[in-house]
């Protein structure tokens, strides 16, 4: 696996992105852990800021992880990151505060023009599913 498409390059984009100024910075606590080739691992730990007003982790900051984590398992296919055309998410289980929450996004197909990332995010605990999704991308930019 090349550096160019490898976990390092997954870490350094999901570093750039969410230590800068726009909304994605929310996404900074999550810490990438595999990825690549397609691909990109990452877990965190929920908190209290990450709770919604019943208590459990909020529906918007889950698919905010999924529309990220996604575009860098994209990203590591050697894909321009393009724009959403379309995101999904399934909400399956809740996630308390000290639950740790992995996401997997997973590239299915990277064409000329549309990009198809899939992603699951499950407790690490017992491995339940917590929400499930994905998006479809536009990436055809060299137009």
């Amino acid at each position: 696996m090349s550096a160019k498409n490898g976990v390092e390059m997954v870490k350094k984009v999901a570093e750039f992105i969410s230590k800068g100024a726009s909304f994605d910075r929310v996404t900074q606590m999550v810490k990438i852990t595999n990825g690549g080739e397609g691909r990109c691992v990452g877990e965190f730990i929920v908190a209290a800021e990450h709770l919604n007003r019943l208590g459990s982790l909020h529906g918007g900051l889950t698919a905010t992880i999924l529309d990220n984590i996604t575009t860098y398992a994209l990203m590591s296919k050697g894909s321009h990151p393009g724009v959403t055309s379309s995101l999904s998410v399934s909400y399956l289980a809740a996630a308390k505060p000290g639950d740790v929450i992995e996401v997997d996004a997973k590239t299915l197909h990277a064409g000329r023009k549309m990009a198809y990332i899939e992603c699951v995010l499950r407790n690490k605990a017992d491995g339940k599913i917590i929400a499930k999704g994905g998006q479809t991308k536009f990436v055809d930019f060299n137009a």
